[in-house]
């Protein structure tokens, strides 16, 4: 690629960025460090009408979230500013007034009523109404009138679009990178409207001109916009431009495999389909990655899976080693089935790599929203370790809350048993047995696992007991539940005197 490659992003402000957008800013990302090129934020904002508040910043805060920042766009602004559409709306008149020149456009006064009308029309004759070459000369348009005749009509104030003319009869040779080479007859494509008499542009005007001004060499977009493909490359030829490579991504789809993923599907399904939370004018809110848990990198090593394939076995990516392997030629054409499971897994094997000592320090916030106070210690008697718990409870971890839901017992006190757990565990003999193992931590100078163990199981195998009758009433008295890491690790970490307190506790309830 002789030429520096540009990639866009160009969502509309319409509400949150959903995972499908999300993994097309990805897929754009991804193409453009690996080439060392550009990758431009631009927001479409020219339909108005359906313009919402704080979307705009929440798509930024979502690319920032997710480390996928962009390198040109709003607050980013270099030679190709303004990046929002709708300040750039000065622009696109001039461009469609040059099709018109060049007979590549032409104005069009049909209201919408007549349209309507001919719809209807069609309908009822089992036909569909296209407005192109084969009615265009019936209808109300520059092609009909006088060039005198249609300036009067703009002079008195009579709404107009203008609209793309498009060739009839030949057959456009295009091509998808992903999709390779695509035939479409120019005969089935209706004359679509390019600029409205507001002095607004539609997507499609907007969209070329703002791609070729900022030098757009790749357009890689959702496979929704395939349709628009021909018209897009018969403007850039209309304008004489040379066209950007085009690639269409594969729809996202509901897990179930039929249909697109909807935002109404996370909220069936429980989980997520927005990167952040998002609360709508009406107070309706909708879960976001950030908010459950999730950690940005587990998200876009998920995303990056959703329609392509490294071609080896690697699942775990580093955003490096994605760059890297990155290739759109290895993009699939199916839709991609979501995995809720899938992006679990992903996170867990995320959480796992992320060392004790920031976990423990995105538990400890956790607490402190609980109320805990904590001091990350060595000393059991100045406050818990919770880096060392966090070292025992992570395996089993996929979220820091299931740091809470499998350890919450070493920070709070149980105060209740398992039902089902006592029945077995603790019998006539049992108050007996665990009071001999509190003289044995009362006289334990040394607090350490290995000491614990040594003096408790030592204990119990010269009296030969049987471990079971001791350890499980030891651990339902410390814990409460038949869960948690070696009960060893427990008391250590617990400390002698809430060991203690604990197992006296257990034993007055037996009694």
């Amino acid at each position: 690629m002789s030429q520096k490659v540009r990639v866009r992003f160009a969502p509309s402000p319409t509400g949150p960025l959903h995972i499908g957008g999300v993994r097309t800013a990805l897929f754009n990302y991804l193409f453009a460090k690996k080439h060392g090129g550009d990758f431009l934020l631009r927001i479409e904002d020219t339909d108005q009408n359906r313009y919402v508040e704080g979307a705009e910043e929440y798509i930024i805060e979502a690319l920032n979230w997710l480390n996928i920042p962009y390198d040109e766009g709003i607050g980013k602004e270099k030679d190709c500013a303004p990046y929002r559409q709708s300040e750039r709306k000065d622009l696109y008149k001039q461009y469609a007034d040059a099709l018109i020149e060049s007979g590549n456009a032409y104005y069009a006064f049909d209201t919408s009523e007549e349209l309507d009308a001919h719809r209807k029309d069609h309908e009822e004759k089992g036909k569909t109404f296209i407005y192109n070459w084969h009615n265009r000369l019936k209808l109300k348009n520059s092609l009909v009138f006088s060039s005198e005749e249609t300036r009067q009509k703009i002079a008195n104030g009579e709404e107009y679009v203008i609209r793309f003319k498009s060739p009839v009869n030949e057959t456009l040779h295009l091509n998808d990178i992903i999709r390779g080479g695509i035939q479409v007859e120019t005969s089935v494509l209706d004359d679509k409207v390019l600029f409205k008499s507001d002095g607004m542009p539609t997507y499609h005007l907007a969209n070329i001109v703002d791609d070729h001004l900022m030098k757009i060499t790749h357009v890689i977009r959702g496979e929704e916009w395939l349709p628009s493909m021909a018209l897009h490359v018969l403007l850039y030829r209309a304008f004489r431009w040379d066209a950007p490579e085009f690639a269409h991504l594969p729809l996202i789809l509901k897990p179930t495999g039929n249909g697109k993923l909807s935002k109404r599907d996370g909220d069936k399904m429980g989980f997520p389909v927005f990167p952040l939370e998002w609360k709508t004018a009406e107070g309706e809110l909708f879960s976001g990655y950030r908010e459950d848990g999730y950690l940005p990198e587990a998200v876009i090593n998920m995303l990056a899976f959703l329609g392509w394939n490294p071609g080896t076995e690697q699942e775990i990516f580093s955003l490096e080693e994605l760059i890297e392997a990155f290739e759109l030629e290895r993009v699939h054409k199916a839709g991609a089935k979501f995995d809720p499971e899938k992006t679990k897994w992903f996170q867990h094997q995320y959480i796992q790599n992320v060392d004790n000592e920031t976990l423990a320090g995105k538990f400890s916030k956790l607490l402190k929203k609980k109320g805990i106070s904590t001091k990350p210690v060595l000393s059991a008697d100045e406050g818990l370790d919770v880096t060392h718990i966090v070292s025992l409870l992570k395996e089993r971890a996929t979220f820091v809350s299931d740091l809470w839901e499998q350890g919450s017992f070493f920070f709070e006190a149980p105060n209740t048993y398992d039902a089902k757990a006592a029945e077995k565990a603790f019998k006539p003999e049992t108050p007996e047995l665990l009071l001999k193992v509190i003289s044995i931590l009362n006289t334990s100078e040394d607090f350490s696992i290995e000491k614990l163990s040594e003096a408790v199981k030592g204990w119990i195998t010269s009296e030969n007991i049987g471990f079971g009758k001791v350890m499980m009433p030891l651990r339902l008295a410390l814990v409460g539940e038949m869960k948690g890491p070696d009960v060893f690790d427990i008391l250590s970490i617990l400390g002698k005197e809430e060991s203690n307190t604990r197992i006296k506790n257990a034993v007055n309830y037996m009694s």
